[in-house]
């Protein structure tokens, strides 16, 4: 719905004034929420549903609940799949007086008038919850790849130089919204980490990450690439006539009874704007230690050492191998009413309750040790650092460890004792390392294989030397592979799951670390003192049967 003519009903009503529609809609372009979430928040209605009986009463119509109801085959029929979704309509009832419809955009006259010019009816409109409408346009008229299909259909020829006046006008035109709403519905459904929005020259690609891996969408026409991107650009709160810099934006949107969050980065390139969306997948803020699938003698480690007064804990690993969620995970534990936590991170992925969350922001200087140094001053129990990046990042958090805090961080090293080399080499004392650095954790993730088509086989001994076994180690143990089912989108695998490899830093790796050994000495000794390596938690997670050989030979 356009947000300023909510507000205007809402001003009408004597429910806001003016100044505090300003200050909404501000928040609007901030936090990238929808205009009824933040109603809710402002507290000028209670819950973000309470809009809708408000938009019933201007229009002088009811509110009908759709959360339970079927319409008929006979009622459906009376507007074609495609009208229904370039208009966002929903017929649910039809007597003398006309067609009755409950409409995505319920504000907007003209979709009535369109919908009576269409369908050749008089058109009575009813209010319903947008995204409930939405839901259940999707579930009665045929699944996304339909649906994908009867909006490519209504979408006319576009035009790839058109003023910002024109570009704003189509974005903002119902087969481009309908359109973009549908890419993200489908890819959130089928739990895709990042959405890709890629122009080529003789094409415009649209793909989305489930599980590491990248899948394609039908391609819309090239000709369409442009208003495509400037829907999304809208939905961001970013400037559409902006095309040279990069851009960075958020959108929170609703889809069913779930918020999701997306960090949105634009890119100019040869041929037009990359556009990425990072889906932030709320649920996974809410996992514990308990469901990430650590060994016993990790979980048992963690769980002390987050509860230490002092110290330095570090997860490291590649990017996307879920440090973040690990670290979430650990904080929740230790979020307890006699602690203050505070964390610096770039940015802000998901709010924690009780925990004090501090935005990177280097465009006005406010960088991780501008922040550190104040959060020192804030007498902190516990601080988490988003990632030591840099010499001066990383002595802050030193002596703010050795000066009584327990300090979490993240770093981007290939393997547990990578990390206490990447430190001196980025100009840290290695005897101030070994004084506050308590554990190091690395980690991956890799894929799970399908339950619904999971069957065993046997690998050949090539693959075998690849992992470093040899047939009297296999003794009975089975292999299983996924053969590709429709569940799991013929890929053979379904979710992911860590493997992990524990740096515990003991008085011998301590001395190791004061003495400058390098990372290979170091891991040495970790493994004879009881370290298990990342490739050794593969081959654990191989037997279990949860994931591949190809998996595990892949990531570790």
């Amino acid at each position: 719905m356009d947000n300023q003519q909510l507000l205007e009903l809402f001003q009408s009503r004597g429910l806001i004034d003016f100044s505090l529609s300003q200050e909404i809609l501000a928040e609007v372009g901030h936090s990238g929420k929808e205009i009824a979430e933040i109603l809710a928040d402002f507290q000028v209605i209670q819950s973000r549903d309470d809009v809708w009986p408000i938009i019933a009463s201007e229009l002088g119509t009811s509110q009908v609940d759709l959360r339970d109801w079927t319409p008929s085959e006979a009622l459906l029929s009376l507007v074609p799949a495609g009208t229904a979704r370039l208009h966002g309509a929903l017929p649910v009832n039809f007597d003398d007086t006309g067609l009755y419809v409950v409409l995505v955009d319920p504000l907007n006259p003209q979709t009535p008038e369109d919908l009576r010019f269409a369908l050749g009816r008089e058109i009575n409109v009813v209010v319903a919850p947008d995204y409930l409408v939405e839901a259940k346009i999707n579930e009665c008229y045929g699944g996304e790849g339909k649906a994908m299909a009867d909006i490519l259909s209504q979408l006319e020829t576009g035009s790839q130089s058109l003023s910002v006046a024109e570009l704003e006008s189509e974005a903002n035109s119902a087969p481009i919204i309908r359109y973009v709403d549908l890419v993200l519905y489908q890819a959130i459904k089928e739990k895709a980490s990042d959405i890709h929005f890629e122009p080529f020259e003789k094409d415009f690609k649209i793909r989305y990450r489930v599980d590491g891996g990248l899948f394609e969408m039908a391609p819309p026409p090239i000709h369409l690439a442009l208003p495509i991107l400037s829907r999304v650009k809208v939905m961001a709160n970013m400037n559409i006539a902006e095309r040279r810099v990069p851009q960075d934006g958020r959108i929170v949107k609703q889809m069913g009874d779930k918020q999701v969050d997306m960090r949105v980065s634009s890119l100019p390139t040869h041929h037009g704007e990359s556009i990425v969306l990072r889906v932030l997948d709320r649920s996974s803020v809410n996992l514990s230690l308990e469901n990430l699938g650590l060994t016993d003698h990790i979980y048992n480690y963690i769980t002390e050492t987050i509860e230490k007064p002092n110290g330095i804990f570090i997860v490291t690993g590649p990017t996307g191998a879920g440090k973040t969620t690990t670290l979430y995970a650990a904080l929740r534990r230790i979020n307890t009413i006699d602690s203050k936590l505070l964390t610096a991170e770039d940015p802000v992925e998901y709010d924690i309750d009780g925990i004090i969350q501090i935005p990177i922001n280097d465009a006005i200087g406010l960088d991780f040790p501008r922040v550190l140094r104040a959060f020192l001053r804030q007498d902190p129990d516990r601080i988490m650092i988003g990632e030591m990046r840099d010499k001066e990042t990383a002595t802050i958090g030193i002596q703010a460890a050795l000066t009584g805090h327990l300090v979490l961080s993240t770093l981007h090293t290939n393997d547990a004792p990578g990390a206490v080399t990447r430190l001196v080499d980025m100009g840290c004392e290695p005897f101030l390392i070994s004084a506050s650095l308590e554990g190091i954790l690395a980690q991956r993730l890799v894929r799970t294989i399908c339950k619904e088509c999971k069957s065993p086989y046997e690998p050949n001994e090539a693959i075998l030397n690849q992992l470093g076994i040899s047939p009297q180690e296999l003794g009975d143990k089975q292999f299983f592979t996924g053969s590709g089912c429709d569940v799991c989108g013929q890929s053979g695998y379904r979710g992911r799951r860590g493997l992990y490899e524990l740096l515990n830093v003991t008085d011998p790796i301590r001395e190791l670390i004061t003495a400058r050994a390098p990372s290979v000495v170091l891991k040495q000794k970790a493994v004879e003192l009881g370290m298990n390596t990342l490739r050794e938690d593969g081959l654990r997670n191989i037997y279990l049967g949860l994931t591949s050989i190809e998996e595990v030979l892949k990531y570790t």
